[in-house]
């Protein structure tokens, strides 16, 4: 397998958007964390470093199969907000996207009959049913709160928000996953 293939070129932009995805969670954990929302920073935190070892996957995987590598930079990120509801939409979207570029990453290894590909991928296609599903609970218990921004933080308190990236068949991590 070379570099000059429409899977591999898709992986380098994985790499990026997963550091990207990373950033954004540090920022939305930044916020909460300016608003005394401890629960919620410390759920975004997590995130954060969820992402980024999705990202250094991305990395394993192509080092592995003995391909180029190169670290990008990362798209910009949002960081101000009015309430608690709108950094968590922002999250669910972006988990919606990243939900997409999986498919198109499954899809390509498919096509290029790939099997080493579309099986690394099939995890990746789990883990987005669990982080789309995690985001869309918070965002309506974010919503049915209102006002009232520690119903959320209560919520979290009571009740576990996604796996916490502690899957034991999660591809591993270049450097190892923190």
């Amino acid at each position: 397998m070379t570099d000059a293939n429409p899977f591999v070129d898709l992986l380098h932009a994985q790499v990026r958007n997963e550091f990207t995805a990373s950033q954004q969670y540090v920022a939305l954990g930044v916020w909460f964390d300016g608003h005394d929302l401890p629960r919620l920073a410390a759920h975004f935190y997590r995130q954060g470093v969820e992402e980024r070892n999705h990202a250094m996957m991305f990395v394993r995987y192509l080092l592995d199969r003995d391909l180029e590598v190169k670290i990008p930079g990362v798209g910009e990120v949002a960081n101000s907000f009015t309430s608690p509801t709108e950094p968590i939409a922002l999250a669910l979207a972006q988990e919606k996207e990243v939900t997409t570029h999986v498919e198109a990453l499954f899809r390509a290894a498919r096509a290029e009959g790939d099997v080493l590909g579309e099986q690394f991928m099939m995890w990746f296609l789990k883990e987005q049913v669990e982080e789309v599903s995690s985001m869309s609970t918070l965002l309506t218990i974010a919503t049915r709160a209102g006002d009232d921004w520690f119903q959320i933080e209560e919520h979290l308190a009571r009740e576990a928000i996604g796996d916490g990236g502690a899957d034991p068949a999660a591809p591993p991590a270049a450097g190892g996953a923190l």
